[in-house]
């Protein structure tokens, strides 16, 4: 389970995957501490993923995870999830704010660059996400991704998450950034791995080498 006072260094940020079971997504939060997980759509429908997030959220925010949805306001407000996942221009990012401001928060993510990533945050976002679902399927994370992320984490306030790679090892070189929080899917739900194992490895890994925070 997670630690009652988070620690102070890069956390981890779950992405769910397409066809992971509930509950070996849900498992991946007895392996330690997990900021949050991310439930992408992963082309299911509406009722499908509603009755899929219906199963996740309450066994996450139990664990101290918070659970923020991809894409539809509705079902995360009727899951009860705690935010909502926003990847779209700026006006879409602006109207879905001002739409679900102080009920969940909000982010977003698809910025290529330093200035689409700087007019998505005029919106003042709960987070920027740098990366994209499902393409963590080499071992490093993107070149691109990490020189967005220590760009951002040395001029915005604004916390952002930067995609992992497909080994665990990767969480070092995203903490190194100084990012407040790294992505991981694959490198902890691929076939054949331990999700409790999976974070638990990488948990060590940031204890171990991550940047602190100043307080």
């Amino acid at each position: 389970m997670n630690d009652a006072k988070p620690p102070n260094r890069c956390r981890i940020v779950l992405i769910a995957p397409p066809l992971a079971s509930a509950e070996h997504i849900c498992a991946a939060f007895e392996g330690g501490d997990v900021a949050s997980l991310i439930l992408p759509e992963n082309g299911m429908d509406d009722a499908t993923f509603q009755a899929f997030a219906e199963k996740i959220v309450p066994v996450a925010q139990s664990a101290g995870v918070a659970v923020i949805i991809t894409g539809d306001s509705r079902i995360a407000g009727r899951v009860q999830a705690d935010g909502i996942h926003v990847e779209a221009g700026r006006q879409e990012l602006a109207e879905t704010i001002e739409r679900v401001q102080g009920k969940m928060m909000v982010g977003t993510g698809g910025a290529k660059t330093r200035d689409d990533a700087l007019e998505l945050g005029e919106e003042r976002p709960d987070y920027m996400f740098f990366g994209r679902f499902g393409y963590d399927n080499k071992p490093e994370p993107h070149p691109r991704n990490l020189s967005l992320g220590e760009w951002w984490a040395q001029m915005i306030q604004i916390p952002c998450i930067v995609m992992a790679g497909s080994e665990l090892g990767s969480v070092e070189t995203v903490a190194a950034t100084g990012a407040e929080f790294v992505a991981l899917s694959s490198a902890v739900f691929a076939n054949g791995l331990d999700p409790r194992a999976a974070v638990a490895a990488a948990n060590a890994l940031l204890d171990e080498t991550a940047p602190r925070f100043e307080s």
